[in-house]
């Protein structure tokens, strides 16, 4: 905040005074509410409170001891006054120290200011004083003051009297000095302070609507946080919460104020359940707003696991909203998704991501998505692609997922049949053919393979059974036969409602007498093979 107001320009001057008035109220909740500091105690917190909003004091004494001669200068009675003002009596000493120096002829006079000055009794609430002993001694004092007054015995110095009064507790001088004092709330802890220092939390209200009404002008109308502080003052908590909501511009103060009171269970006085659903509604409003920035979304989340009723239904209709705009954002939603079970919005955005990355034709993420919806009908689409850009290129893409793909291939028949025609493509590259051959007429014989795909896996059969050793044992090459007769078939019949090109025909026709061919020569090897007795 102080850098704020270093570099504040006419846009952050706002926010600034904002975040002082947050401060404000907020420190006073803790004195009145959290702290609930009794008679004696309570003036004591008071005064830090005020100390801690009024430290413009303390700049202002800064530049007086810095220059040339402190006592002439310009703001050193107001130094002084102030110090007295805010209670801070031995910081008003040392400062009156350099005006009597100047002035042996009063010495008399600064000695008398610094004897009452250092006499003022202040509660203890650590000591074996009592309250009713505190109060006797500071009668004593304070007649002492008056009897001062009642001397003149500061007459002749305008400066000293006006510090006497102060100590008395006279109201119209602290009036006088409404610039110093700057509001209202100063002026109700410095009267307190110099007139009712014994003062009881029951009595606060009455002194501080009396101080609101001397101090301000007749013309004035009280801000909405003169309004919200003197709801503190009466101890009124929900009213303190309502005239938050309506003058500040966000739900962060009401939505951490509140849940800050409800567990210290102060707010369950009306109804023993109002100071909780309180507590929640404030803070998914706050969390609400959160997840409509574009960084901040994330932090809304948590604020949503702290709403044991409503927190999880909310945050189940915020994130479907959260746009995916990277994969990596659509992880991070995933993740806080799958740590809180939501299954619907995990597929949800799964099939959101798979449907993108089909269409940038990212084929490879697409199926990763998919499998994670564990959406068997999309896996089945993306696995026809993959076989389909097979066909036209001769090779497969993104080959570490395929040969990763473990249990997950069981999501659809194609998934596994992609799977399992990659392994073929492995064990042959490994030259194990015979585990290849195995395999490959088990995805014809079972159905895995789709029918259009036939065509291709006979192919891939050619190098197999045209190799030097038998590979294909005679039940196995009937199979093929079988499977062989089936296709050309299916081909002769899809033929007749879709005629195709002479050179199309062709080519078909070439593989079809190829294998055939391939298929009659490696039968007959493998009867004689088989025939054939070894010695």
């Amino acid at each position: 905040m102080e850098e704020l107001q270093q570099v504040a320009a006419s846009v952050l001057v706002l926010q600034v005074s904002i975040l002082l008035a947050i401060e404000l109220i907020w420190n006073l909740c803790e004195v009145l509410f959290i702290d609930a500091a009794p008679a004696g105690s309570l003036l004591l917190h008071l005064l830090d409170w005020v100390r801690l909003h009024k430290a413009d004091v303390d700049e202002k004494a800064r530049e007086v001891l810095q220059s040339e001669s402190p006592a002439e200068h310009r703001d050193y009675w107001d130094v002084v006054v102030s110090y007295v003002l805010q209670g801070r009596l031995e910081e008003a000493r040392q400062m009156l120290v350099k005006q009597a120096a100047l002035q042996p002829a009063a010495r008399s006079m600064y000695k008398l200011i610094d004897t009452l000055l250092s006499r003022m009794p202040f509660y203890n609430p650590g000591g074996n004083q009592t309250l009713t002993e505190f109060d006797v001694k500071w009668r004593h004092w304070h007649d002492e003051v008056n009897r001062c007054l009642q001397d003149n015995s500061f007459a002749s110095n305008r400066h000293l009297e006006i510090i006497c009064k102060i100590l008395a507790g006279d109201e119209d001088t602290l009036l006088e000095h409404k610039e110093l004092l700057s509001t209202w709330y100063h002026f109700l802890v410095t009267r307190l302070l110099f007139s009712h220092p014994t003062v009881k939390p029951t009595e606060l209200h009455y002194y501080a609507q009396s101080c609101l009404t001397m101090f301000l002008d007749s013309r004035s109308v009280p801000e909405p946080l003169d309004n919200i502080l003197l709801a503190a003052f009466e101890f009124d908590i929900h009213q303190v919460i309502k005239d938050c909501s309506i003058a500040l511009n966000n739900w962060w103060f009401v939505a951490h104020l509140t849940d800050l009171l409800d567990h210290c269970k102060l707010l369950q006085s009306h109804n023993l359940h109002f100071g909780s659903n309180l507590r929640e509604f404030l803070l998914l409003e706050y969390a609400s707003g959160l997840f409509t920035h574009h960084s901040l979304w994330q932090l809304a989340v948590d604020y949503f696991d702290h709403c044991p009723e409503f927190g999880h239904v909310y945050l189940e209709l915020q994130i479907e909203r959260v746009p995916l705009d990277t994969e990596r954002k659509a992880l991070k939603v995933l993740r806080i998704c799958d740590q809180r079970q939501m299954s619907e919005q995990v597929r949800s955005i799964c099939k959101i991501m798979a449907m993108r990355a089909l269409r940038n034709n990212r084929l490879g993420s697409a199926l990763s998505w998919s499998i994670r919806a564990k959406d068997a009908a999309f896996a089945t689409l993306i696995s026809e692609r993959f076989l389909q850009d097979y066909c036209t290129r001769g090779t497969f893409s993104d080959l570490d997922l395929i040969d990763n793909l473990g249990p997950a291939m069981l999501l659809s028949d194609r998934l596994t049949f992609l799977g399992k025609y990659r392994e073929f493509h492995k064990l042959y590259g490994e030259k194990r053919f015979g585990e290849a051959a195995k395999l490959l007429l088990s995805l014809m014989t079972a159905k895995i393979a789709p029918r259009s795909f036939w065509m291709t896996l006979l192919t891939d059969a050619l190098p197999l059974l045209e190799q030097k050793e038998v590979i294909f044992s005679a039940d196995q090459t009937h199979e093929l036969m079988f499977c062989l007769e089936e296709l050309t078939s299916c081909l002769n019949a899809s033929a007749l409602g879709s005629p195709k090109t002479s050179q199309d025909e062709d080519i078909e026709l070439t593989k079809v007498e190829l294998l055939r061919l391939s298929l009659a020569r490696n039968l007959a090897m493998a009867i004689i093979k088989e025939g054939t007795v070894e010695a």
